[in-house]
């Protein structure tokens, strides 16, 4: 039956002229807002969310980004304990169930789904990059709305994604979105008095000291993790909402920034390259460099071997790397390196990544 819809859905309205001028939203929600508190998934709110969907899909291209494979999968386990086999095995039989009930829910808008199980080689090479960026545009061409997670069966632990969080931010800047909507379990981000903080137009490390280091009950990340990605996300030109996914009509009301917390996007120039290079990239290693290096960097001059101070992590020739601040605790680069860290041990005078390799963040 899936393959006929599917089938079906593809072959219709691929001949709107206007169809591909418009931006890109990209909705992300979390397990713990998709299911209810014995584990089950709220097929109520899978519904709620398709008919919000449906009407902003007359807008904006959509990426929805789900979690819920494992927590749908998870009781048809005998013992499950949470174990990373016996997660990937939930997620084997929870994948099927849970796009199944995606494809009912849209299916009264006459809007067809597709999944798309994503791995980090589809971000960190180019060319799979742009051939998933090319599938997507197929699948908006023909009014499908692509429904992304991670391929928790066959991906290795070292290669994971961290979380949802961050697969959902990679597919915003990657391919330009206007507006990535992170739905979670709170109403934001809150203040020291449970107050939601309505704009974060600067991540201090005061601002990222509001987020709580637990993670949900049966997700991955926790708001430390929105906040990080947020932080990306906004630098490279994205508006980002943060905001609780299972109350009426909350998408609708995100999208017109009246819930939630606000993150402007930064005025950004970064080409489609450039943008791909910071988010998309499997990051190598990490450096910590000197005052001086870090203005040339900020004044776009290329990074020498004389400017660090400190490997933090080792890295490969042709890796991309996180560039630290003399003081910071946060990147403030990233960049493609030309030689290895065992290289720079051997001599000081080596220009380490050209300055079209590096991303200010």
């Amino acid at each position: 039956i899936g393959c006929k819809g599917v089938f079906y859905y593809f072959n219709k309205g691929t001949n709107h002229p206007n169809l591909m001028k418009k931006p890109i939203l990209v909705f992300k929600v979390g397990t713990s807002s998709l299911t209810h508190s014995d584990g089950r998934i709220n097929e109520v709110l899978i519904r709620d969310f398709a008919r919000q969907l449906a009407g902003l899909q007359k807008r904006y291209h959509i990426v929805m980004v789900s979690s819920g494979a494992v927590g749908a999968g998870k009781k048809y386990l005998r013992r499950y304990s949470g174990q990373m086999s016996e997660r990937k095995a939930a997620a084997a039989v929870g994948n099927p169930l849970l796009i199944s009930m995606y494809f009912e829910a849209f299916r009264p808008y006459d809007i067809g789904i597709a999944q798309s199980l994503c791995e980090r080689r589809h971000f960190s090479d180019r060319k799979q990059f742009l051939q998933l960026k090319q599938t997507y545009k197929e699948l908006w061409a023909n009014g499908i709305i692509p429904i992304a997670n991670e391929n928790d069966v066959v991906s290795d632990y070292e290669l994971k994604f961290s979380d949802n969080d961050e697969l959902a931010t990679l597919i915003a800047v990657g391919f330009g979105a206007e507006l990535l909507l992170i739905g979670t379990s709170v109403p934001g981000v809150l203040d020291a008095n449970g107050q939601v903080v309505r704009e974060i137009a600067t991540f201090t490390d005061e601002v990222l000291g509001l987020a709580h280091t637990e993670t949900s009950a049966g997700g991955l990340g926790g708001m430390i993790s929105k906040l990080t990605f947020a932080r990306l996300a906004t630098g490279l030109g994205v508006k980002v909402i943060i905001f609780q996914a299972n109350q009426e009509n909350s998408l609708l009301m995100a999208e017109q920034q009246k819930v939630g917390t606000v993150c402007p996007a930064r005025d950004t120039t970064t080409n489609a390259r450039r943008k791909w290079l910071a988010s998309g990239c499997l990051l190598g290693g990490r450096i910590k460099v000197d005052k001086g290096a870090q203005k040339a960097l900020m004044e776009r001059k290329s990074l020498l071997a004389v400017g660090i101070e400190k490997v933090v992590q080792p890295f490969n020739r042709g890796e991309v790397i996180e560039i630290m601040g003399h003081t910071g605790r946060t990147p403030f680069a990233v960049g493609r390196v030309k030689v290895s860290s065992d290289e720079l041990v051997k001599t000081k005078n080596l220009e380490v990544a050209h300055a079209d390799e590096i991303v200010l963040l």
